[in-house]
């Protein structure tokens, strides 16, 4: 279904760029042919141009990033259908991903078997060694995508057959974060990149401009030019960043744009193509060309800004390690690109057009290195500082003050008058509990004879009082917090 639904695109669209072309060199069937062919070449297949001035067959195996995302968007939406098509809810058997990868893979590698040997016929048929192993590639990570979105983009462990260490080192975390600092650093690439034809191309604008009416003059060539040219933009954007990190791109044979200069491409027969129109100028490098070396800057302060983790018991070897691991990521995708984004458009002058992959990427994990790791650093050390004397001396203070006992009982009576007398206590000061007293007995005095015939009588005792009971005093109630009222509930009648 994938491999049908982009074999019908390409067929529909050259079909009509034939209808609408006044010179057509060939009928229906060579359209058909070249379509089939133009699919391959988006699976990055290799093409063989056999009509050429000097007879000998020419590879055309430069592909247009942008083509490529036809067959990759349909062959993941086809995995992603097949695995969702059986749920369980109404009785269906539920597909193991698997089976699904199996099913989408072999029906799309059927159709790229019989489209390579349907290009054989047309004016630039495929290179079959190249279509052996292009097409499974892409059928293969495409198709794996779809079924790992489909079940939910799991990231449980690694199979068991995985040796026990490997599965360890990779559960850690600093992968992870070396993964997405790794991708952030490469997006910053990419994004120089479409900056710098983006300038060269307003710069040279003239040239452009004439570059592509001189190519034909009817507009069914234009548009054709114009699509060729828009499919090209992520090629063009990928040699930008390879332009900002040094190495450049080559231009055939001898002839290499770098910041440093350009040199070489006087003798060149460069094809006449409006994205080549805006090419830097020949000669040596010049402080406007020299100053692309921000692109790379900027590229290794977002790995090192992405690989800190926010926690304090990461260490700052384990930090540098995330970031030079983001650094390496970075390396790899940017090699990967380019290796995707060049190819040859030739077979002597224009046998190596585009960046150098192992170049590319050697760069961009060498620029990247040289100042993620130091910032990744910094910024770990920043967010881990100490508190300062002063701030915690003046938090200190403000919780002493806060937690006053005057400010305190002011604040819970504010809190008793707001809400009420029976939610909020009050802090009055209740007294302590007095001890009876008990009065001591008083000794009998002693009678003191007078002088007299007769004897004073002798004195009442004093009455010994009852002891006062003692007051029962409540204990004190300690303040509540948070009370919370309860509604009165009816006694039934």
């Amino acid at each position: 279904m994938a491999a049908g639904l982009g074999l019908g695109f390409l067929a529909v669209l050259v079909i009509v760029l034939w209808i609408s072309s006044p010179y057509p060199d060939s009928g229906p069937g060579g359209a058909l042919h070249l379509a089939a062919g133009l699919w391959l070449l988006a699976h990055g297949t290799d093409l063989i141009r056999y009509e050429t001035l000097s007879g000998v067959p020419a590879p055309v195996g430069m592909t247009p990033l942008l083509l490529v995302a036809l067959p990759v968007l349909l062959m993941r939406r086809a995995a992603r259908l097949g695995s969702a098509s059986g749920d369980g809810s109404d009785g269906d058997e539920v597909l193991p991903a698997s089976a699904v990868f199996s099913a989408v893979t072999c029906g799309y590698l059927a159709v790229g078997s019989l489209a390579t040997v349907y290009a054989a016929g047309g004016p630039m048929p495929a290179d079959p060694l190249s279509a052996a192993w292009h097409v499974p590639l892409v059928a293969v990570l495409a198709a794996a995508g779809g079924v790992w979105v489909a079940k939910g983009r799991p990231l449980g462990p690694l199979p068991a057959w995985v040796p026990k260490g490997v599965r360890r080192a990779v559960a850690r975390p600093r992968y992870a974060l070396a993964l997405r600092s790794g991708a952030a650093g490469a997006l910053v690439l990419l994004g120089g990149g479409v900056l710098l034809v983006g300038a060269s191309l307003a710069w040279h604008g003239a040239e452009v401009q004439g570059t592509f009416l001189a190519l034909t003059g009817v507009w069914s060539g234009r548009f054709a030019v114009l699509l060729l040219a828009l499919a090209l933009i992520p090629n063009a954007m990928v040699w930008g960043a390879a332009y900002a990190l040094g190495p450049g791109f080559a231009l055939g044979a001898g002839a290499t744009a770098t910041p440093l200069g350009f040199e070489g491409s006087a003798a060149l027969p460069l094809p006449r193509f409006p994205l080549l129109s805006a090419l830097p100028p020949q000669g040596p490098g010049s402080p406007l060309t020299w100053a692309v070396g921000v692109i790379p800057v900027a590229a290794g302060l977002a790995v090192g800004w992405f690989a800190v983790r926010r926690a304090r018991e990461v260490s700052y070897g384990e930090t540098a390690l995330t970031a030079g691991l983001g650094s390496v990521v970075c390396g790899l995708f940017m090699a990967g690109l380019a290796g995707a984004a060049s190819g040859p458009l030739g077979s002597r002058g224009l046998a190596r057009f585009g960046p150098v992959w192992w170049q590319a990427g050697g760069a961009a994990a060498a620029w990247t290195l040289a100042v993620a790791v130091p910032l990744a650093v910094a910024v770990h050390a920043w967010r881990n500082r100490p508190a300062a004397d002063a701030g915690g001396d003046a938090a200190a203070d403000a919780g002493d003050e806060w937690h006053a006992s005057g400010t305190r009982e002011l604040r819970w009576e504010a809190l008793r008058r707001t809400a009420g007398a029976p939610l909020v206590p009050d802090l009055a000061p209740v007294a302590a509990p007095v001890p009876p007293v008990r009065p001591q007995p008083q000794p009998n005095p002693v009678p003191v004879p007078e002088p007299g015939p007769e004897p004073e009588p002798d004195p009442v005792p004093t009455p010994i009082p009852d002891p006062v009971p003692a007051t029962p005093v409540a204990p004190p109630v300690l303040p509540v917090s948070g009370a919370r009222v309860l509604s009165r509930r009816r006694p039934p009648l």
